[in-house]
């Protein structure tokens, strides 16, 4: 990973993405984890970054990564998965951090059960994106890039 802080993301995976491909296909799809890596390593080329890529079915790991991120990342993708709707220390971690965080999520929630409507670490990213499938890491990489090379103003 480069040391220079505006030119590099992490895109952090939460539990059971490293499921992807064989965890109801008909809902997250069919692409893997990995074929997702490749992807964002090829976009995050186009747009001059370097990516930090890691997944992990621990709220600890994520939440270390989440810190250990300040002075060495320009921003955060996180699809926190099932830790959307229950982790509080997730969403306070990425509050704690003074980086733009990009929430995504490759099914709709917001079609799917109730519980599924509401997610705690929302209320602290710059921009959520749901429903694109794996395209929405890709869409995430570039909205990321835009707001830290100078672009739109984030609104709050």
């Amino acid at each position: 990973m480069s040391a220079t802080r505006a030119h590099t993301a992490l895109v952090l995976n939460g539990p059971n993405l490293n499921l992807l491909g064989l965890r109801e296909p008909d809902v997250y799809g069919s692409t893997t984890l990995a074929e997702i890596e490749a992807e964002c390593t090829m976009v995050a080329a186009r747009l001059s970054l370097e990516i930090d890529f890691r997944q992990s079915n621990h709220e600890g790991f994520l939440i270390d990564a989440i810190h250990e991120a300040v002075g060495h990342v320009n921003g955060i993708v996180i699809n926190p998965g099932g830790l959307s709707h229950t982790s509080i220390a997730l969403r306070d971690a990425l509050a704690a951090v003074p980086l733009p965080v990009i929430e995504v999520h490759l099914s709709n929630v917001h079609q799917r059960e109730d519980f599924r409507h509401t997610s705690y670490v929302s209320a602290v990213a710059s921009a959520v994106i749901t429903g694109a499938g794996a395209h929405g890491y890709t869409l995430a990489l570039e909205h990321l890039a835009m707001l830290t090379d100078g672009g739109d103003e984030v609104l709050a």
